[in-house]
């Protein structure tokens, strides 16, 4: 089930994104799996936002989340993450499908993302999802900033 992040959530969000970066180790991407997870405080201000969804088990324990940010007026997903014990199984997409949703309600038309070039299951993954690749001078303020932020934290990723 998809819902609203609660605040009981957010640890478990932390040990979500630490999980999902490990399979990063496999392609050599040791520092995006060194990586920290977002601190409290940083998933506090998404949540004070109405800005994160979870993905959660039969349980109701979150496997999987997105992150927003609103730029330029448009939706940015900030993250998205499934735990690897719930790979495969459209989790993923269901969370992008319902950010999407979101965002038209809200009035946001355009629904951004960056992620990696060369890293088999982000930009392909997206591109399936029909995410396209903006070209850098088609690029918002907004998205510049974020852009200039991953390029200095040396992060290569692609615009989708």
């Amino acid at each position: 089930m998809i819902r609203s992040a609660i605040s009981t959530d957010l640890p478990a969000l932390q040990q979500i994104e630490i999980a999902a970066g490990e399979p990063f180790r496999d392609i050599g991407m040791d520092a995006i799996a060194d990586d920290p997870p977002p601190t409290l405080d940083e998933l506090n201000d998404f949540l004070a936002a109405e800005h994160i969804w979870v993905q959660t088990d039969a349980n109701d324990v979150p496997v999987a989340y997105a992150l927003v940010e609103i730029v330029d007026g448009g939706a940015h997903i900030e993250q998205v993450s499934v735990h690897p014990d719930h790979a495969r199984k459209g989790l993923g997409a269901q969370l992008i499908d319902a950010v999407t949703e979101w965002a038209a309600d809200h009035h946001h038309d355009l629904v951004t993302l960056t992620t990696f070039v060369d890293v088999p299951w982000n930009a392909p993954y997206y591109e399936r999802l029909g995410f396209v690749r903006l070209a850098e001078n088609t690029l918002s303020p907004g998205l510049i900033r974020i852009r200039t932020d991953e390029q200095s934290s040396g992060l290569d990723a692609c615009r989708a």
